[in-house]
């Protein structure tokens, strides 16, 4: 039988002036989501997810369960967002371990990620990291534009690529987790990821530390490297562990329920009739001439509408899809309106705004001007640091 102990932490940094992160662990379930957006609208989206994966996982404790639950609270938060527009652009990520029941009757620890929110196995001194960070910077790691020395540092690597919250289409990262009794996996924020290293986070979070001491001294050790962003951290510690019979490790896509089509009219005889003088080559030739236009027509509409960039809409930051200067009869669409102002950026950052800002995705552009609206923030008004810690500990 998989059975866990566990101490968890959050605090709202050095920097912020609300925690946004919002986390949860019990027997069962461990869950750290790191919410985004402004006026407190990312707290808003973290506790949504929290509630409803919890609530929902609870009625149904399998892998398929979980997933279905942390669908939920991305439609929560797209709704939420759509009936309150002062929280347009809120989101979350979330990383979760759920110890899931399989058809066999089996309980094995099962991981769940979406954003840049980390998991860690620790085992004998060393580290190894579960999950793949979603963002721009590391999907050109994969892509191999960049190296994965070259992400550490760059730019973009904050900028999200999945995320809950931005699109109806969402994509989980789902995989079982091969441990051992006397494991510990370590559930974070990137608020501790981005301050300490790999090797700080084995000195602090290994045995024989206790638990709750492992992750006292991981907040204040981020804290004391910076404390740039809110700190969350959850560590579990397998007392006894089960492995997956049939292990998993696949990304799920949530997608739009398919429309039924509707039965097509009987054809007359007569109409039918006249279908037979055509052959089968008069056909073929007919199929094989609307395939090659229909895929050059689909490909131009592709490289048209593949991209987003950042513009000036009226001293509105805007958000489009499509090449800015447009492709034959396709031109840019504007998708949405920020509710940031144009006027509200650095000057340097105006000028690119100008020229336009091209991102990969429409979470890298939300993320993007989310960003730079913040880095015009924090040169306004200096930030007062509030702290909040929780610990959690199981029972007997």
């Amino acid at each position: 039988m998989t059975h866990w102990r566990y101490a968890s932490a959050t605090d709202t940094g050095l920097v912020r002036e609300t925690n946004q992160d919002a986390i949860y662990v019990d027997d069962t379930l461990a869950v750290v989501a790191d919410g985004m957006g402004g006026h407190a609208a990312g707290e808003v989206a973290s506790a949504l997810t929290i509630d409803l994966v919890c609530r929902n996982f609870g009625e149904r404790p399998t892998w398929e369960g979980l997933f279905r639950a942390i669908e939920a609270a991305n439609r929560a938060i797209i709704a939420d967002a759509r009936d309150n527009p002062e929280r347009f652009g809120m989101g979350t990520t979330v990383i979760a371990v759920g110890l899931t029941r399989d058809a066999a009757g089996v309980v094995s620890p099962t991981l769940f990620n979406v954003g840049d929110s980390r998991a860690y196995q620790l085992r004998d001194g060393a580290l190894r990291q579960l999950s793949e960070d979603h963002s721009v910077a590391e999907e050109w790691v994969r892509m191999g534009r960049l190296t994965s020395e070259e992400a550490q540092v760059h730019p973009r690597r904050h900028q999200l690529t999945r995320a809950l919250g931005v699109e109806d289409e969402l994509q989980v990262d789902v995989s079982s987790i091969d441990a051992e009794a006397g494991d510990r996996i370590l559930l974070c924020s990137d608020g501790l990821s981005n301050e300490l290293s790999g090797e700080e986070l084995v000195r602090l979070a290994s045995p024989p530390m206790p638990l709750e001491d492992s992750v006292s001294q991981l907040i204040d050790a981020a804290r004391q490297a910076g404390g740039r962003d809110n700190i969350s951290a959850i560590l579990l510690e397998f007392d006894d562990v089960t492995v997956a019979t049939a292990p998993i490790k696949k990304t799920m896509k949530s997608m739009p329920a398919p429309e039924e089509s509707s039965p097509r009219p009987n054809a007359s005889f007569a109409s039918t009739r006249r279908r037979r003088r055509f052959t089968w080559r008069v056909w073929l030739s007919v199929a094989v001439f609307l395939l090659v236009l229909g895929g050059c027509v689909l490909v131009v509409h592709w490289y048209a509408y593949s991209t987003y960039y950042l513009g000036d809409d009226a001293g509105t930051i805007a958000v489009y899809q499509g090449q800015p200067s447009g492709v034959l009869w396709y031109k840019p669409i504007k998708v949405l309106d920020t509710t940031y102002k144009a006027a509200q950026l650095r000057p340097a950052d105006r000028q690119e705004l100008i020229a336009t800002i091209e991102e990969p995705t429409l979470a890298a552009a939300k993320g993007q001007a989310a960003a730079l609206h913040g880095a015009w923030q924090m040169g306004q008004t200096p930030s007062n640091a509030t702290t909040t810690t929780t610990l959690k500990k199981a029972a007997g």
